[in-house]
């Protein structure tokens, strides 16, 4: 029988990873194989995102990506050669039934957390619902995001996931509030804590979102010891590069060490 990716992420700590946006289906790839042979490597599921869209960047002039149609084929041909589960955003209901083709995991952004239309539209496709919580919500206000999804259709429990990325701290800032994790876990569901836009500086740029990536695994590794279920990063070759959220993504050759460091400490945590 084969095993689903809810079995597998269900007792061991996993990994979200990939470049923010997809700048090119070479540079996806070679993010997609490094992460497959990290996976191989380390024994851990690790799911690869990236979107095909970027629909809510600061500046009208930041780059958004390939757009739906040639993004999937992308992260289609992504899955096929590195057997990855994909993750990918959506940002209109429409979206959701062509991803659901492709993806494993929808992911609903957290400015649109609460958008009634996207998430009962992503909740009828049956694929696993990975929810970032708004910068804006308190975690326990997650609960009526949860009962919307399970009220939208045949959705199993197992398939909803929550994501903490930081909450508003005035302006251009967050913060992280790590009884977020508990809370949010109460509710029955996996969550992740997004250890790469938690330390992004929002429109900190003017025309873009600043970050201060060196304290990605102080965050990281505070979030695997409050028992956070899964690690979400935006990795990145050359993150000083990148054509979106760069100065928040993580180094691609630096991800290992990183990933290793984080599973010591699951093992400590839950093994003794």
């Amino acid at each position: 029988m084969r095993t689903s990716l809810s079995d597998t992420t269900r007792n061991s700590l996993f990994f979200i990873a990939g470049p923010c946006v997809l700048e090119s289906l070479e540079l996806a790839m070679e993010v997609a194989l490094s992460l497959a042979r990290i996976a191989q490597k380390l024994g851990v599921t690790i799911v690869f995102k990236s979107s095909f869209d970027k629909a809510n960047r600061t500046s009208i002039k930041s780059f958004r990506g390939p757009g739906l149609a040639t993004g999937l084929k992308w992260l289609e041909k992504i899955k096929v050669e590195t057997g990855l589960p994909i993750l990918t955003d959506i940002h209109t209901p429409d979206q959701a039934e062509p991803v659901a083709e492709v993806a494993d995991v929808i992911q609903i952004p957290a400015f649109l957390c609460r958008q009634t239309d996207l998430l009962v539209a992503a909740a009828r496709t049956g694929r696993i619902i990975n929810v970032k919580k708004g910068q804006f919500i308190a975690p326990w206000d997650m609960g009526q995001v949860v009962e919307k999804i399970k009220q939208s259709g045949t959705i199993a429990d197992d398939k909803i996931w929550l994501t903490e990325r930081g909450t508003t701290f005035g302006y251009n800032n967050l913060v992280v509030d790590f009884r977020s994790l508990p809370i949010m876990q109460s509710s029955g569901f996996p969550v992740i804590f997004d250890a790469t836009h938690s330390v992004q500086l929002p429109g900190g740029k003017g025309t873009c979102s600043g970050g201060q990536r060196e304290f990605v695994p102080v965050l990281a590794r505070a979030a695997v010891a409050a028992g956070c279920n899964g690690v979400f990063m935006e990795v990145h070759p050359d993150p000083d590069h990148a054509l979106c959220d760069g100065p928040n993504s993580w180094p691609l050759d630096s991800t290992l060490s990183l990933f290793k460091d984080l599973l010591r400490l699951w093992r400590a945590v839950h093994v003794g």
